[in-house]
């Protein structure tokens, strides 16, 4: 599978952008890989599948086999992370298709019949690609950090809020840690964390396993107790859709600008920063024991999740003294950085505009170091890291000392790279 590649070239760019040279940074920690000596994993149904249910079905070489039911359809096709394939039906009725090796990790997929979205009875339903989807989940062998593991366990509690800013009640998942029920004097710093386009508050528990990588961090002594508050970006009508910009999971083309104006969020976050800092925050605060300031909160998401959190984060330091882009990182992945590809060996980076590169933020750097402790972003290998690695470089010829480059080596714009993201930045958080 391509996926598990990394050239040469990557690797010695991933030692560069994560390198802790500077004094005071924090050393990142990879994510733990899939070992050369994990033995394979037997065939076996999805554990997404309804119980007793056979199919999907995880074959032992990653190949998943679908069936579907639909005698009387004359065409179907199961739809995996939005690419159609043809199913074959059988004498019983019985449409059947097995498919390529799939990537470790979370993927979508539902069943066209005859030109219309169908979902699975066989499977549980999750929301992506604006819609509801099922799913199945490729084991990744001998990778445990998002497994459920027999350590102490924090609570997934949903919540309901009235917004005065979108006039509306707002629903959240909140994640409290181990012992937070039975610590009653004790107060946490909280991790605001945000979805992609097309989801929801749900997804960084459905798809992210968030509860299990942090119970599993917090078993080993690796990361801080924390809340953790998931709400979905949406306010008003829904949000566009980006338009396709390459082959599915390549990332964004270069240059490339998605459609609806995703690409510009305004300073400050539009409608939903106003409503996450007059109401949501103040919201959590008054009812969870919470340290309420700057420096016990953090703030990230993925993809459009990341972006939103830029033009939220960076539009107010005095709020958040965290923040983490995952694959949503606008200035690298569309905006002034050179990507490092196309740079001439030993040829000197284009300077940043500080002025106007994250709204202003870091305008004066040395003020910028104090307020914004870790400054983190992400991306997989298959999304054009060398955007990101060059980004921070320039950012560190500026001035800017506290950020941080993670790429999930063999990944794209998917699950596996966030979970992946997660776990190392989700250590730097609170110290």
């Amino acid at each position: 599978m391509k996926r598990l590649f990394v050239s040469a070239w990557l690797i010695a760019m991933l030692a560069v952008g994560t390198s802790s040279a500077q004094s005071g940074r924090q050393e990142l920690v990879p994510a733990p890989l899939r070992s050369a000596t994990a033995a394979a994993i037997p065939a076996h149904p999805s554990p997404l599948n309804i119980p007793g249910v056979q199919f999907p079905r995880i074959e032992a070489d990653l190949r998943v086999t679908f069936q579907f039911k639909a005698p009387d359809a004359q065409k179907v096709q199961v739809s995996i992370n939005n690419t159609p394939f043809d199913m074959t039906k059988g004498a019983d009725g019985v449409w059947t298709y097995t498919s390529e090796p799939q990537a470790p990790g979370y993927h979508n997929y539902w069943m066209v019949v005859d030109g219309a979205i169908v979902l699975d009875p066989a499977t549980n339903a999750f929301i992506g690609y604006g819609h509801m989807c099922n799913g199945f989940e490729i084991p990744d062998a001998g990778v445990d950090f998002y497994d459920l593991k027999d350590v102490p366990h924090g609570d997934v509690l949903i919540k309901n809020y009235f917004s005065k800013t979108a006039n509306s009640w707002r629903h959240i998942f909140i994640y409290t840690p181990p012992g937070y029920e039975s610590n009653t004097s004790t107060r946490y710093p909280v991790f605001y964390l945000q979805h992609g386009g097309g989801e929801d508050e749900r997804v960084w528990i459905e798809m992210g396993h968030t509860n299990l990588i942090l119970d599993n961090l917090l078993a080993e002594g690796k990361v801080k107790p924390m809340i953790v508050v998931m709400e979905t970006s949406a306010v008003g009508p829904p949000m566009p859709m980006p338009a396709p910009a390459g082959p599915v999971g390549s990332g964004p083309a270069p240059g490339a600008r998605p459609a609806g104006g995703f690409r510009g969020f305004p300073a400050g976050g539009g409608p939903y920063g106003d409503l996450m800092i007059n109401d949501l925050i103040p919201w959590v605060d008054s009812h969870f024991r919470t340290l309420a300031d700057k420096d016990h909160r953090a703030m990230a998401g993925l993809s459009m999740g990341g972006m939103i959190t830029e033009a939220v984060g960076m539009s107010h330091p005095d709020k958040f003294a965290y923040i983490g882009l995952f694959s949503g990182n606008r200035a690298a992945m569309f905006g002034q950085a050179t990507p490092m590809a196309q740079t001439p060996d030993g040829a000197a980076l284009p300077p940043l505009d500080l002025k106007t590169l994250y709204n202003g933020a870091m305008a004066n750097p040395a003020e910028f170091n104090k307020q914004v402790k870790v400054f983190f972003f992400s991306c997989g290998s298959l999304e054009r890291p060398e955007n990101l690695l060059t980004h921070q470089k320039q950012l560190i010829n500026a001035g800017i000392t506290n950020s941080y480059v993670y790429v999930s080596p063999g990944t794209a714009h998917e699950w596996q790279t966030w979970r992946r993201s997660l776990y190392v930045f989700a250590p730097l958080l609170f110290k």
